[in-house]
């Protein structure tokens, strides 16, 4: 019995439940913010800057290249800044919602 009340001390803790929030907002908000950030907000940041797609933001490191005898071509290494950047911007939004939901029950 020791145990089970233990078990519920620790499951009603705040760093539990600000777990529990922090997982709830990620599973439910993620989508919803990440095609507000690629839908909404990315596009006048790069039209500003001059029509910059950001998805299309990378540095090749090496170039795909086509085997001259199965005719099969391996992938490009390459640095994808752009998503990089996007999906900062998507943790960002998130964990700023997190901390006014929190800063609510709190």
């Amino acid at each position: 019995m020791k145990i089970i009340k233990e078990f519920k001390e620790f499951a009603v803790k705040g760093n539990m439940i600000d777990l529990a929030v922090g997982y709830y907002y990620r599973r439910c908000l993620g989508k919803i913010i990440a095609s507000l950030v690629s839908d909404i907000i990315m596009p006048p940041i790069g039209l500003l800057l001059g029509g910059i797609n950001f998805t299309d933001i990378q540095v090749i490191m090496k170039d795909a290249v086509t085997d001259p005898v199965t005719g099969k071509q391996t992938a490009a290494v390459a640095l994808k800044i752009g998503s990089f950047f996007q999906t900062l911007v998507d943790f960002i939004i998130i964990a700023f919602s997190v901390f006014m939901m929190l800063k609510g029950i709190y």
